[in-house]
């Protein structure tokens, strides 16, 4: 009678020396180490973030000087003030600004006369990322454009924060501004589209 399979298989592990098992368990490791040093070169490396953009403003570098003294006035609370910066960002993540070109558009749909405030005083126009509310949008205009004294009440420096609308579609705007003398104005936050108007207006110079 002829050994099965199973015997004969046995028999040919039990003539293996013991060298022939070292070597065989050597291989084992090596094909064992090997996979996971592939592992670990081909692992997926986690994709860098991109930096957050440098929002900040400094109120210092804006000059001190207040209103000028020729073409259109800008006030705020009927307090005559020089447009220092103008910030503008869309509203949510995916919207984008209009370009510039439309610029004088957006302008108007912020206060009308506004472009004419902007030609004539040449403030420094900012264009930030979107953001996700009016009420978000002026808190961090505020923490990004640090304003001196209790944010900036008893100083000539004041900001207005918030979101408008141009031709249907909601954008965010923020202006800063300087008096010409201290004051108890600070910062606004622009809850509805009607205070642009109940707070600002442009008229010409008497």
């Amino acid at each position: 009678m002829q050994p099965s399979l199973l015997d004969r298989l046995k028999i040919a592990l039990e003539s293996l020396s013991r060298e022939t098992w070292v070597v065989i368990g050597c291989a084992l490791l090596a094909l064992v180490l090997a996979l996971i040093l592939w592992q670990i070169l081909h692992r997926r490396k986690p994709r860098r973030l991109a930096p957050e953009p440098d929002l900040t403003i400094d109120v210092a570098a804006l000059g001190q000087h207040g209103p000028p003294t020729t073409g259109p006035v800008l006030e705020l609370y009927n307090v005559p003030m020089r447009l220092a910066t103008v910030i503008l960002a869309p509203a949510g993540r995916v919207r984008q600004l209009p370009p510039a070109g439309q610029l004088p558009a957006v302008f108007e749909a912020i206060l009308p006369g506004l472009d004419r405030i902007v030609q004539a005083q040449q403030p420094l126009i900012r264009r930030w990322p979107g953001q996700l509310s009016g009420s978000g949008f002026a808190n961090v205009v505020f923490a990004n454009v640090r304003l001196p004294g209790d944010g900036g009440k008893g100083t000539p420096w004041s900001a207005v924060a918030g979101m408008f609308k141009m031709q249907g579609q909601p954008l965010m705007a923020g202006l800063v501004l300087r008096a010409a003398q201290p004051n108890s104005i600070g910062q606004t936050v622009i809850e509805s589209e009607p205070m642009w108007l109940g707070c600002l207006r442009v008229k010409e110079r008497e």
